[in-house]
């Protein structure tokens, strides 16, 4: 069967295609690589891979493309799940004999629940769904595939579940797919150079964090990994397959959880002259990252969280305060750049934790940062706490984002309400961006190059837009309330 693989029109600059980690749309434009869905691309043969939020492709593209294809396969999200069944309504419309399947995070933990989202949709591919995807592309019967949730005889049907992938070199490369069908000047990443490339070198991740929806859904915690002349050898193959890429980042949850190998594979990177950056803890020694930056590495993504040793043995990290500064030091000293992850609203947060948590940022100091909101996705144990809690702010717990597709408050506690947690987000990028040190970081990158000056410049636009749209949000938000609240007696 002819295949579409299909991350589907959506909010605005949503970005919530396969590769991302917050599902939402960002204070910049930003979009990562469909991955999750490159990679079953990959195995099923004239497949294509369709990405419309950064393709800028509406819905009329769309359904006129899908039409050529006996199966579309959708990832589908959180906060697009009911887009996505729009979409996947249209296209049966237009095209009623077209099979339809829906995989990803949000799929994989609430089977019933998606197919239940439209009759349009005929089966959801549980957990990791790459051979499930080929499985079904080859017109096998789907009472025969495991992993796979389906409807029959009115029924759904969940078959047994599918063994992980324990060969990770088995699964070829998406290379080939992204220069197939992806304009790759069309992703971009703030802290990232321009153009970017991001894939994956593993699998799962063996830390912990309740918040954190891959390794809770779909990857699992033990670290899968390909060899690391796998990873070598594909990256030499990228290099010649794109030369105009200025850096490779490699979005596994903790590339540095295998240590030994992220040695041997940045060993091998050196000689490349490439490029390149990952997720990390910051957990790292000094002499680790100098390795590292010798053979190539610019920067760390970190998840620093918060700046409250309280909320981060809640969330459990693992990583301590002094931990992270004494890697962050570490970095700064070897000149690695960090951008910096931070969350508002963990459990249980405060206006003395927010506090916390913006002086601590203001300590680390590192190059760039991005403040989200706490996403209490189904299936991550953040999800149950504020269930059993009571933390959730709506009677529908899977309402993450604005209808703009900027991240809304999902969750508030006892003496911190979601308006005060949504407003300390503008109030920490102030307080941390309008400072001399990073002010003159930023003019200094737009001094020494002129496209970066442009795009920072387009960036500092569209930020300070997103900031004045979430303030928008709220005073809506807090109109609604007004509204909705019963009249005193």
């Amino acid at each position: 069967m002819s295949t579409l693989f299909l991350s589907p029109p959506s909010f605005d600059g949503f970005d919530g295609g396969a590769g991302s980690r917050y599902q939402a749309r960002r204070e910049i434009t930003s979009f990562w690589y469909p991955t999750w869905l490159a990679q079953p691309a990959a195995l099923v043969p004239d497949s294509r891979l369709l990405d419309c939020p950064p393709h800028n492709i509406g819905i009329q593209q769309c359904l006129e493309t899908a039409k050529a294809f006996d199966h579309v396969i959708i990832h589908t999200s959180t906060p697009s799940l009911k887009n996505d069944s729009k979409v996947a309504e249209a296209i049966k419309a237009n095209r009623p004999e077209t099979r339809i399947g829906f995989v990803g995070a949000h799929a994989a933990v609430l089977p019933t629940e998606t197919l239940k989202a439209s009759p349009a949709i005929d089966w959801v591919g549980r957990k990791e769904f790459d051979f499930t995807c080929k499985e079904v592309a080859e017109g096998r019967p789907l009472e025969t595939i495991d992993g796979l949730s389906f409807r029959k005889d009115g029924k759904i049907v969940h078959n047994r579940e599918r063994e992980m992938i324990k060969n990770m070199d088995a699964l070829p490369w998406v290379a080939d797919v992204y220069q197939r069908d992806l304009q790759i000047e069309k992703y971009f990443i703030g802290y990232l150079l321009h153009p970017y490339v991001s894939m994956y070198t593993g699998r799962g991740c063996p830390a912990q964090c309740t918040f954190c929806l891959w390794p809770q859904t779909i990857g699992g915690h033990k670290y899968r990994v390909r060899s690391a002349q796998n990873v070598a050898d594909e990256m030499a193959y990228m290099k010649k397959l794109f030369p105009q890429v200025k850096e490779f980042f490699f979005d596994d949850d903790t590339f540095t959880a295998n240590l030994p190998r992220a040695r041997e594979i940045a060993k091998k990177l050196g000689p490349l002259g490439l490029t390149w950056s990952c997720n990390s803890r910051a957990n790292i020694d000094y002499d680790t990252i100098k390795s590292f930056k010798d053979c190539g590495l610019r920067l760390f993504l970190v998840g620093y969280e918060s700046g409250n040793a309280d909320i981060l043995t809640r969330i459990k990290k693992g990583v301590t305060m002094d931990e992270m500064r004494k890697f962050t030091q570490a970095c700064h000293q070897a000149g690695v750049v960090i951008h910096g992850t931070f969350i508002l609203g963990l459990p249980v947060e405060t206006q003395q934790s927010i506090e916390n948590t913006i002086n601590f940022a203001k300590e680390l100091d590192v190059f760039s940062l991005q403040v989200s909101l706490a996403a209490p996705y189904p299936g991550t144990e953040l999800f149950e706490m504020a269930r059993q809690n009571g933390w959730f702010v709506k009677k529908d717990k899977t309402d993450l984002v604005e209808n703009d597709g900027f991240q809304q408050s999902a969750l508030e506690y006892p003496g911190l309400s979601k308006e005060e947690i949504f407003e300390a987000v503008d109030r920490f990028y102030r307080a941390y961006y309008l400072r001399p040190k990073p002010i003159l970081r930023i003019i200094k990158t737009m001094l020494e190059d002129k496209d970066v000056c442009v795009r920072r410049l387009r960036e500092g636009y569209e930020f300070f837009k997103s900031l004045r749209q979430r303030k928008e949000d709220l005073e809506a938000a807090k109109s609604a309330a007004a509204v909705a609240a019963p009249a005193p007696a």
